[in-house]
């Protein structure tokens, strides 16, 4: 009942200030619009929209975790950890407000999620050790700077992932509250019980959910940069902090990984910046030439990350490994699909010309 409390204040709060953020990004013209921006565009909305959309999950968000500390620290957690986690998201928001704002350059943009994960690292947050697919555990405690490198690693793969995928209305709040979710089931459950994780995840499904009332298709107001980098941060917090539950969070997002991977990898092929250059062959994007339209777009991410995640609640270590390595193959069999059909549309409109 507890939870369920959790969840319905968090969530009402979120739209209580999602609704005042929209009437803030007005009121001092933070908006994206759809014509903004040189170059080609991955933009597919079709009027000026509010951002700061991070901003509401962010003070709903930590509102009721500093309400509620105890819950917060009643594991293995202290007061440091908590400092460190919240220095780190309001960083990223007040990046992301001065980009939503003034559109910095990449090489500005970096500066915060760079500081967030050291606030993490500084607050105490560490890997001691992590799950053996083949059995037991691997101990990372007596190997120097380690546990920071694979930190930064984890937590700025987790941000890009969600940053990059911030292309369709819903899809990375949507995902942000599958993942708390997911998260949130794994830590209650009797095997894995960690009431003070259990609690911060269900914030965060809570609070994804308020603002995505907001941000469905056709979105009243989007994530914006500090928003998209919020959610991966906040995920990738979690999965660390639950005592380095990394698969279960690669479950969750491994099919938005994998599509961010392979972007950077095409674009870098290209010989194009994977940051500052802007394509529409996400994956998203390759569904939305097929005719799905948004909303139904988003629901193919949400399954396909309802599947994956909740699978990880009753797989061992080894089982999580092979359902990692299914994940590869689905997004292959998508990968090769849809180059399947490009070459295939390709090939009916040259004959069509001859």
């Amino acid at each position: 009942m507890f939870y369920l409390i959790i969840l319905l204040l968090a969530l009402s709060l979120s739209l209580i200030t999602t609704r005042l953020v929209i009437s803030l990004a007005r009121r001092f013209e933070i908006l994206d619009r759809p014509d903004a921006g040189p170059g080609p565009s991955r933009k597919i909305h079709s009027q000026a929209t509010p951002l700061l959309g991070g901003l509401a999950i962010f003070l709903s968000y930590f509102s009721l975790l500093f309400l509620f500390p105890d819950r917060f620290l009643s594991g293995n957690l202290h007061w440091p950890h908590l400092i460190g986690f919240f220095i780190g998201a309001l960083l990223i928001i007040i990046g992301g407000i001065l980009d939503d704002k003034y559109d910095l350059p990449p090489q500005r943009q970096i500066i915060f999620p760079l500081l967030a994960v050291s606030a993490v690292i500084l607050g105490g947050v560490e890997i001691t050790k992590i799950s053996n697919p083949f059995g037991g555990f691997l101990d990372l405690g007596s190997l120097f700077l380690v546990s920071p490198v694979m930190i930064a690693i984890w937590l700025l793969g987790m941000m890009y992932t969600t940053k990059l995928l911030d292309g369709v209305d819903g899809l990375v709040s949507g995902l942000g509250a599958i993942g708390g979710f997911i998260i949130f089931l794994f830590t209650v459950t009797t095997r894995y019980y960690q009431p003070d994780i259990a609690f911060a995840a269900i914030l965060l499904t809570g609070a994804a959910l308020g603002f995505l009332a907001f941000n469905w298709h056709p979105a009243k107001i989007f994530l914006g940069e500090g928003g998209s980098l919020l959610i991966g941060y906040i995920l990738g917090v979690l999965a660390i902090i639950s005592g380095g539950k990394i698969a279960i969070a690669l479950l969750i997002m491994g099919i938005p990984i994998l599509d961010v991977a392979l972007t950077i990898v095409r674009r870098l092929a290209l010989g194009h910046n994977p940051f500052r250059f802007a394509d529409r062959r996400h994956l998203h994007h390759r569904l939305l030439s097929l005719g799905l339209g948004q909303r139904m777009t988003v629901l193919v991410f949400y399954t396909l990350s309802l599947v994956f995640g909740l699978s990880g609640l009753f797989l061992q270590s080894r089982g999580k490994f092979w359902a990692l390595i299914g994940l590869v193959g689905v997004m292959f069999f998508l990968v090769v699909g849809l180059w399947f059909l490009d070459w295939r549309d390709a090939k009916n409109k040259a004959g069509q010309k001859s």
